[in-house]
Parts: structure tokens; sequence; C-alpha cells
């Protein structure tokens, strides 16, 4: 089983206004969310640890996790209300964003509300986006995470969101608290530049957060594909040739693919990871890439199951 740690928050989609109207459409969404049905839906027991609000759209969220099969043991349910993420589109279509979410539930978990042990059957944590930053929850996360790190695989998706947390240097100084226990780190090209100031290369950023002691690095850089640093030295694979419908949840996808397929290869541990030679590393990358390839092509964060990879891959 994975522990994913994050957020789950309301995705508004607000259309243009209409008269005295704006229409708009809510889904379940954040990124350590999708992450943790992806991983359901590939065939490994995931469990989701973080607050979700006792309001309605909290109510959304926790359903949404149960009927995908996540395991909810650990998710801590507050009088808080939750974190809503609008996209507004105008009239000529250009879209905008607003994030509301300060004093919300999935940044009000703290230390207490931290599980004393983890059962056995966890053989892995998940970190990502602004849950690892934002307070009481990014210390409370990091502790997990410290504690955690010599006796779990660590995996780290910064998954940075500058819409939320407007000061980069304070996301990179209280990120780099989960970089010194990562197993794994999962970034994008856009994280590296985002993080950077477009200063490094991924090469670069890699030989950083291996520096740290993550012993596999993995940059996604969208139609390019994805790239794997280790001590075995660096892999590239390409992405499949796909019609894009939109990329979101595509990042999500190939982190939820990477740890599947080292689940299911029995190398959930960070010396396995470690040990990784490069021509493991590239299978993993090429399924990751055909995973997050099948997510590009629909609408929204519908991550593909198991059958839809093996039919996908089948028909290659």
């Amino acid at each position: 089983m994975i522990l994913v740690c994050g957020e789950a928050l309301i995705d508004l989609f607000v259309g243009p206004p209409e008269d005295a109207e704006m229409p708009a459409r809510a889904i379940a969404g954040g990124s350590p969310f999708n992450v943790a049905i992806g991983l359901s839906r590939l065939g490994i027991p995931s469990a989701f640890l973080g607050g979700i609000s006792r309001d309605r759209f909290g109510t959304l969220l926790a359903d949404t996790l149960a009927r995908e099969g996540v395991d909810h043991r650990f998710l801590v349910r507050a009088d808080r209300l939750s974190t809503i993420s609008a996209i507004a589109t105008a009239r000529d279509g250009q879209p905008s964003y607003t994030f509301h979410g300060e004093g919300a539930a999935d940044r009000s978990l703290g230390l207490s509300d931290l599980p004393a042990v983890l059962p056995e059957e966890i053989q892995a944590l998940t970190f990502g986006s602004y849950t690892m930053v934002v307070e009481p929850v990014g210390s409370a996360f990091a502790a997990l995470a410290e504690r955690e790190k010599c006796r779990r695989v660590i995996s780290v998706d910064p998954n940075m969101r500058p819409n939320v947390i407007g000061d980069m240097a304070r996301w990179n100084t209280a990120a780099e608290r989960f970089y010194r226990t990562a197993t794994l780190i999962k970034a994008s090209d856009e994280d590296v530049r985002i993080a950077w100031g477009g200063r490094v290369s991924i090469a670069e950023a890699a030989a950083y957060w291996l520096g740290c002691g993550a012993r596999l690095v993995v940059v996604t850089e969208g139609i390019r594909g994805a790239t794997a640093f280790s001590a075995a030295g660096s892999v590239s694979v390409p992405a499949p040739s796909v019609v894009v419908r939109d990329t979101v949840g595509a990042g999500d996808s190939f982190h939820a693919a990477v740890l599947a397929q080292l689940a299911k290869a029995g190398k959930l541990h960070p010396d396995s990871i470690a040990a990784l030679d490069t021509q493991a590393i590239g299978d993993l990358l090429a399924y990751a890439t055909a995973v997050a390839s099948i997510t590009v092509t629909r609408r929204g964060a519908d991550l593909p199951t198991a059958a839809d990879v093996e039919a996908n891959l089948l028909h290659a």
C-alpha cells in the first residue's frame, strides 16, 4: 500500500457570465488526490492522508476517494471550509485563476493529526504540491517524512503553484525539507523553471536533488517525454504520439504510474530503487509516459485503469 499525503480540493470551472449568472461545475481534484486515485485504478492499494472538510464539497471529496477504492482511514475531517481553485472563462475564451484556501481544511492538519504508527503494509509515502509549504500542514508532513524516511520509500512531487504561494524563495526553502528525505523525486520541466527562475537545466536540477539524497530523479518534459537521473546515469524516453485534449492530471498519472510499476516489480524499497540499472529505468519511464499519454487524450484528470493501459499498449 502507498500512503498519499497532501491536499484534496475543488476545481470550480466557471463559464462566461450570462446576464446575472455565471454557470459553474465543481470537480473533485488536487494533485495528491489524483495520485491516490491513479494508484488505485492501476491496481495498487492506496490510502489518503489529508485534511478534508465536513462541508458538502468535503463530502464529495471523501465519497469520491471511497468510491475509487482509496483507503480513507487516515482522512482528517475538519469543520473548516474546503479549498476551492476557481478557473473562470471570459467571453473571449481566456481563463483566469483564483485560489480560495486560506484557513481551509487541507491546511489545518497538524502534528497531532498524524498517525502515531503506520501499518507495516505501507511501503511508500508520497508528498507534493502546496501542502508541503503552507502551515501547519507543511511542518506536520515534513515531520512525517523525516520520521519514515529510513523505513519506507518517500516520493516527492513539488508540483509548484505560484498562484497559491507567490514567494518562490519560501516555497523552495520549505520544499527542501522534503527533498532531503526523498528516495524518489518526480518533477516537471516547468517545476524546474519556476524553482530556479530559468537559470538551471533539468540535469543541474537533478544533480541538486541527487545531492540531497534522492536515489532516482525523474523530470517530465511534456511532448518531449521524460528523463531520469540516478547513480547509474541518465535515461530519456520520448512521449507517445497522441492527440492531446488537455494536460490536466498528466503529471499525477505519471507519478502514480512510476510508483505502481515499482510496486508491481517488487522494487518499492529505497535500496531496490538505488540499484535500478538504465534498462530498468528506461522501462519504468516508458510505462509511465504510456499511462500519462492516455490521460492527456481525455478531458480533465481522468486517470486510466490498468486495463486501459494494457489495451493501449497492445494496440501501440
